[in-house]
């Protein structure tokens, strides 16, 4: 009779092999890879159905009404005027910081002229 190592590791003086111990690390997966494939191509199969294979159209009747209401708009619209006239009469305006802003950005902005490739 062959008597197994104590610690049962395969021996080969013996011949014998490790015992069948319950693992540590379980060998199945916590999920099963073909229920979510089948999980996948069940979403899949629920998106929307197809557009039929109808042409794209443009539907112009928008942009009609909307030409006819900018050609009953005045060409010259009185109150933009009057803000316009009152904005260059006032000597704050546009405020020093917009201005101190704007020639900022303009001393910081790239010199089209500088540019090689252009």
């Amino acid at each position: 009779m062959i008597i197994p190592e104590q610690n049962g590791v395969p021996s080969v003086k013996t011949g014998l092999t490790v015992p069948n111990q319950p693992s540590m690390i379980s060998s199945s997966p916590r999920f099963d890879p073909t229920a979510q494939a089948k999980a996948i191509l069940a979403a899949a199969s629920t998106t929307p159905a197809k557009a039929s294979a109808r042409p794209d159209r443009l539907a112009t009747s928008g942009a009609s009404v909307l030409s006819a209401a900018l050609h009953d708009q005045p060409e010259i619209r009185p109150e933009v005027v009057a803000r316009g006239r009152a904005l260059a009469a006032d000597p704050n305006y546009p405020p020093a910081d917009v201005l101190l802003n704007i020639s900022r950005r303009i001393v910081a902005s790239p010199d089209p002229a500088d540019d090689p490739n252009a």
